[in-house]
């Protein structure tokens, strides 16, 4: 048995897989928002629930929204603050007693849509979780890659290619950089663009009905979004070559970026045909909790 779990900045989630992927038993709470230790406590509980549910002891993988200092050992990088310079797998592994496994939410996506998602049996999968971060995470011949810094796929925090007048002024990052992709690609940074373009306060999602409701400053916005998401994209072929790309995130709904994108992204990759394919997640929202459970892969 395997149990996944999700620690994101407002809920955990906590899912047990059977050995062939069923899913067995889910929960979702509030995170102890800015309490460290209410955090892991509060993970310790889920897991205990999830085995007395299961009558046995289970796997446990987790994905969090930063990533492990091979250097230090503790947190970094997380959006969760209180999680940051926190050694957070010890911890986890103290109290529940056995070695437990910690990944990026955004390379537990990809391990899911590798192993039995939109990227089952591809060769490559990289996966892009587009939401309130960007973020993403390169699967290749089933192994997760990590990296020598245990950065791969962190994509989000590269500068936009190709920048030209209608990207400037280049926003600033809470990374201290200016112009990363996460800046324009999020949803923050969708909004952040019609506000600029336009005036007002919209959501990535009204932004996203009021383009498909022909609005034209929303249709204006998206369509400066796709060719922004399109160029950054073209990047990660060039230099990875996937087989697929999968979306995951709140932004991943939008159903017009997997037409518009791959028509946009031909004129910035190297090659005379484009056959990566640019697909949403199969799982869903669910997928970053059922790749936390892949964090142990099938014997």
């Amino acid at each position: 048995m395997r149990i996944g779990v999700d620690l994101g900045g407002t809920k955990i989630e906590l899912v047990a897989l059977a050995p062939d992927g069923r899913e067995l038993w889910r929960r979702r709470v509030a995170t102890p928002r800015g309490d460290y230790q209410g955090t892991v406590a509060t993970i310790v509980e889920l897991v205990a629930e999830a085995e007395r549910h299961l009558g046995t002891q289970a796997r446990v993988g987790v994905g969090i929204p930063g990533s492990i200092s091979p250097r230090t050992g503790v947190i970094r990088n997380a959006n969760s603050t209180c999680l940051n310079d926190r050694p957070l797998k010890e911890d986890l592994e103290a109290r529940l007693g056995r070695e437990i496994r910690l990944a990026n939410d955004a390379n537990c996506l990809a391990v899911s849509e590798a192993a039995d998602g939109a990227g089952a049996g591809a060769q490559a999968v990289f996966a892009v979780i587009l939401g309130t971060g960007v973020g993403g995470g390169l699967v290749i011949k089933g192994q997760l890659l990590t990296g020598a810094n245990a950065i791969a796929g962190e994509w989000g925090h590269s500068p936009l290619p190709l920048p030209d007048a209608e990207d400037t002024p280049l926003p600033p990052c809470y990374c201290g950089r200016a112009g990363c992709v996460e800046t324009y690609l999020s949803g923050p940074g969708l909004a952040l663009d019609y506000a600029r373009r336009h005036g007002g306060a919209l959501e990535a999602v009204d932004i996203a009905a009021g383009a498909a409701d022909d609005d034209p400053g929303c249709l204006d916005s998206l369509q400066r979004y796709e060719r922004r998401l399109a160029r950054a994209l073209a990047v990660v072929i060039n230099l990875v070559d996937p087989d697929i790309i999968v979306l995951g995130g709140g932004l991943s709904k939008i159903e017009r970026l997997y037409r518009k994108v791959p028509r946009l992204w031909d004129a910035h990759v190297f090659s005379d045909h484009v056959a990566t394919r640019l697909a949403p997640a199969l799982h869903g929202d669910a997928s970053g909790v059922r790749g936390a459970a892949w964090l142990w892969p099938r014997e």
